[in-house]
């Protein structure tokens, strides 16, 4: 076999050149900045060594990460849990971790309706009969022919605002939107098919002095509003709405709040109503607190104006339970506990420092990264893309993927 000759070693050398020292740090990083998905992040970080230490330094995974959810910058701190973190690892390596495994998470697609337990209610009128958690009741009717709605305390003034406060069923949540239902009084008088009900009706019509009213009013609010946010201590583990502590843990004063949606007109209608934030919004704590604005319904009996509700749902999506938090000095902690038992979403990325990728894989990420809306805006740059990442024909590409 004929030996290779000096101007060929040269060009395998050249071949084996690390183009992020060729085209400099300036443009390494403008590049990079434009991977917007975590899979493409990963499959940089596994082609080298030094492509992974640049990724890792200069943090494109916490840049990732915040383009795709703002509320993120939130964390002054990232916990990883030591059974897993190297002694060797850096805190930069760490971040990384942690910060892939949200974004990853973020990218996750299973709607559902993320409310867990209440935990409170500005005011009640009667309770437990009106109590918080018939909101989270899915039909109209409880036992006994008994509607199933929360009540607020009656007021003279409609300006006088109510709050409803929940607990998601994870420390991060990705919020979509919230459903909320009001309640409809019914009609002064029963149909006749509850006649034989009548007894159990006049107890109704006393104890829920809202349900049977003159011209099927609607305890709607003129506008809601949402916050989100985590509590400054420890939400106690048993139940949280009883007699004695109702409305203790439904004040602003128990809670740091990181998001606070706009405010949406509500219909006068006693229909599931459907309040979609601009954007899905990470809930950062697990507490989801419901403001109503604005009262429009009086109550003949006293004269005063009542806000009653139905039905609550706040859609989104429970983050994984690796990640938490955690309130930090006057910020909130990240906390990074992977199930080792199980691969995780960044299993593949953070075992991937040698290069061995998939190259069917890696000629996907590459045409994406060519043909992408953000390659184009680079303009003069396409030749240094076309180095770094290896001219090929496109067309060839997508007869391989069909």
């Amino acid at each position: 076999m004929e030996e290779p000759g000096p101007e060929e070693e040269k060009e395998e050398e050249e071949a084996r050149f690390d183009f992020l020292e060729w085209i400099g740090p300036d443009t390494s990083a403008a590049v990079f900045t434009f991977l917007d998905h975590p899979a493409d992040l990963a499959r940089a970080s596994a082609v080298s060594r030094s492509w992974r230490r640049f990724v890792v330094r200069n943090g494109f995974s916490k840049i990732q990460c915040l383009r795709l959810c703002p509320e993120a910058s939130n964390f002054t701190r990232i916990i990883t849990k030591q059974a897993i973190a190297s002694a060797s690892e850096s805190d930069a390596e760490h971040q990384h971790r942690a910060y892939m495994h949200l974004s990853y998470a973020l990218l996750l697609d299973d709607p559902q309706d993320c409310i867990i337990r209440c935990i409170g209610a500005s005011t009640t009128d009667n309770f437990p009969e009106e109590t918080i958690q018939n909101t989270l009741v899915p039909t109209d009717w409880v036992a006994m022919m008994r509607p199933s709605y929360w009540s607020s305390a009656g007021h003279f003034d409609p300006a006088v605002p109510e709050c409803l406060f929940y607990r998601l069923r994870s420390d991060l949540c990705l919020v979509q939107q919230i459903n909320i239902q009001p309640f409809r009084g019914q009609p002064t008088h029963p149909p006749s098919f509850f006649l034989l009900l009548l007894l159990n009706t006049s107890i109704t019509c006393l104890l829920h002095p809202a349900f049977f009213q003159y011209g099927d009013p609607i305890y709607s609010a003129k506008y809601v509003r949402f916050q989100m946010g985590y509590p400054k201590t420890p939400l106690p583990s048993q139940l949280l709405v009883s007699h004695d502590n109702e409305g203790q843990l439904a004040a602003d004063d128990n809670y740091i709040w990181t998001y606070t949606s706009p405010q949406f007109p509500m219909l006068q209608e006693s229909v599931l109503q459907s309040f979609k934030l601009p954007r899905a919004v990470l809930c950062i704590g697990g507490v989801v607190k419901i403001e109503f604005l604005g009262r429009v319904q009086k109550q003949e009996m006293d004269d005063l104006y009542y806000i009653c509700i139905s039905h609550v749902q706040i859609v989104g999506i429970p983050l994984p339970r690796e990640l938490g938090v955690d309130p930090y000095k006057n910020g909130v902690v990240l906390k990074y506990y992977p199930d080792t038992r199980r691969s995780g979403v960044c299993h593949g990325e953070s075992s991937g420092d040698d290069g061995r990728n998939s190259p069917s894989k890696w000629r996907n990420f590459t045409t994406r990264i060519l043909h992408s809306s953000s390659a184009r805006r680079l303009g003069w740059n396409q030749a240094i893309l076309n180095r770094l990442f290896g001219a090929h024909d496109a067309s060839e590409e997508e007869e391989e993927e069909t």
